[in-house]
């Protein structure tokens, strides 16, 4: 299992645990702060943010290899998170008590769009606890200026529905344990997924699981290669069946969306030696 789980999860998996959802997280003052500081002036701190990764993208690899963990150690106690498939986050939405809806700042901005593909949740019973720490900028959106309460049944079908253009699900912390959003994200949108996969920071684990193919359902359409975000899955032109480099899997789940004959599945990481320890 991740850090995390061990962490703050006492050895399961730490995204599933209510108290890290606890109202009494999201009242601590240091935590408030960094929310509202999150969302404040429309996203330029993640504008600096990406300059900075970027340059350290073109650094000799002596710097990178000593910058990125340091950034790593950091994002850990501020603002980390972690793959999650939709079985996951159906067992979130039902835990927790509101969601919220609101426009996706990484998007705003590396699009310059306000598209609304993250979500806040928490377990307060008053949504006004949650939606108090966005600042009022952030707001000023096509979609108006009030955060959307989310049905959870209807939060959690927008987020499959997002699954077969390649959208993945993850968690994030906002001054760790507390849990306080999930995001949907693809590659060449998401800063963090950019961070990690691509500019050698890392910012997110994987998730808890790894895809495996069931050679005898792969007819070899090779559709679920389409949406993954990661690269990890190859093509056997002597075998025409699709194969997972689980090194390289995230474990989201998203290749099973588009395929027809359900020819994927997720295992749990833990169950296999190759990758266990690997996030």
């Amino acid at each position: 299992m991740c850090q995390f789980c061990h962490q703050h999860g006492e050895g399961k998996k730490w995204y599933l645990q209510a108290k890290n959802y606890a109202d009494d997280l999201l009242s601590d003052a240091r935590r408030r702060e960094m929310i509202r500081g999150f969302f404040k002036d429309d996203g330029e701190h993640l504008r600096e943010q990406v300059e900075s990764l970027e340059q350290l993208a073109r650094a000799p690899r002596i710097v990178r290899s000593l910058i990125g963990p340091l950034v790593t150690r950091t994002q850990k106690r501020q603002h980390f998170g972690q793959v999650v498939p939709i079985e996951d986050v159906a067992e979130i939405l039902d835990m927790v008590n509101q969601v919220v809806r609101v426009a996706c700042i990484c998007r705003r901005v590396t699009r310059g769009e306000d598209a609304r593909y993250c979500f806040g949740v928490t377990l307060s019973p008053d949504i006004s606890r949650l939606t108090e720490l966005v600042d009022d900028s952030f707001l000023q959106g096509p979609d108006g200026t009030e955060l959307e309460v989310m049905d959870k049944a209807d939060a959690l079908q927008f987020m499959r529905d997002a699954e077969p253009d390649g959208v993945l699900h993850s968690v994030w912390t906002f001054v760790t344990p507390f849990i306080g959003g999930i995001c949907n994200c693809d590659r060449s949108d998401c800063i963090a997924m950019r961070s990690t996969v691509t500019l050698g920071a890392k910012v997110m684990f994987r998730a808890e699981y790894v895809a495996e193919v069931d050679w005898d359902k792969c007819t070899g359409c090779r559709r679920c290669m389409q949406v993954c975000q990661f690269g990890a899955l190859g093509f056997s032109a002597t075998a025409h069946k699709v194969i997972v480099d689980q090194q390289a899997c995230y474990g989201c789940g998203v290749c099973r969306a588009v395929c027809s004959k359900e020819a994927v599945s997720l295992v749990e990481r833990s169950s296999v030696p190759e990758v266990a320890n690997v996030w």
